[in-house]
């Protein structure tokens, strides 16, 4: 999929990013390894919403510049830029050299990031999303679930992502890549707890920013019913959370083609409405 977005390498004078995007700006270094992200500005002086992009991949591929296959975030990219959004994606650290909680801690960085870096890139800091679909649709959910200061966001979109990985293991067994994010071959009295630290669901409670699930009802990866009981749970708790469902849609977004022709406006909506500008 090819951007459209104009190329910019230069900063403006007043050390505010010109309008358009800007690729490979390290935002990290970790371990002797640079990570980098892409910042897209709008015209304007701003102060923009902004979305932070996570994109999927299982843990062990993947990167913020898309693919073929699902096309990780890349598919939103347009649809915030034409309304108005900052937006940032992001790579992060992958299997099989780096296992959890490398994976977390990059997003967490990549937020506290954004954030130091607001005033340049004409971005609110009270109005940031989190997004992600997949494995970064997983990343996404607990980083807000586990949000401190540094690192709370405004609102949340996640993509078909996982936020219990007890139930997924006990579901899909440890196969894939599972197992080797958290460094485990079964699921037993020794590594559940491992799993639950590592998940969502372990950290919900009252307070947390709105949530939107997307999901297609025929997922084989990331099963539908998980979200829908993600969503259960954080409403018993009086979070906002909507779900989003695409019918008969599986796995990753560039498969729904006909089945979902406006989500991407759907999404762009929500994010509107709970990302609203200050009162004037």
């Amino acid at each position: 999929m090819n951007r459209f977005f104009p190329l910019v390498f230069s900063l403006a004078i007043c050390s505010s990013a010109q309008a358009g995007l800007t690729k490979d700006i390290e935002y990290a270094k970790v371990d002797g390894s640079s990570l980098a992200l892409d910042a897209f500005v709008p015209d304007g002086p701003g102060p923009f919403p902004a979305v932070i992009m996570v994109h999927g991949g299982g843990w062990d591929h993947g990167d913020k510049e898309g693919g073929k296959k699902r096309g990780w975030m890349v598919p939103m990219d347009e649809p915030l830029a034409r309304a108005g959004f900052a937006w940032f994606e992001i790579n992060y650290r992958l299997l099989p050299k780096y296992p959890y909680p490398a994976c977390l801690e990059d997003v967490q960085s990549a937020i506290r990031w954004v954030k130091a870096h607001a005033a340049e890139y004409r971005v609110d800091p009270n109005r940031i999303a989190l997004a992600g679909e997949s494995a970064g649709g997983y990343l996404v959910d607990l980083a807000a679930a586990r949000a401190d200061e540094t690192t709370r966001v405004n609102a949340v979109v996640s993509f078909y992502g996982v936020y219990d990985m007890v139930a997924q293991a006990k579901s899909e067994g440890v196969k894939d890549n599972l197992g080797p994010l958290f460094g485990i071959s079964e699921l037993n009295d020794r590594t559940t707890p491992i799993l639950w630290a590592g998940s969502a669901a372990a950290y919900l409670k009252a307070g947390l920013p709105p949530f939107l699930l997307v999901h297609g009802d025929a997922d084989q990866i990331s099963p539908y019913e998980n979200d829908v009981a993600f969503r259960a749970k954080l409403l018993a708790l009086g979070v906002a959370c909507d779900l989003i469902t695409v019918p008969h849609g599986g796995h990753g977004m560039l498969t729904w083609g006909a089945l979902a022709p406006g989500i991407k406006g759907e999404v762009v909506a929500w994010l509107q409405k709970n990302l609203p500008p200050p009162p004037r």
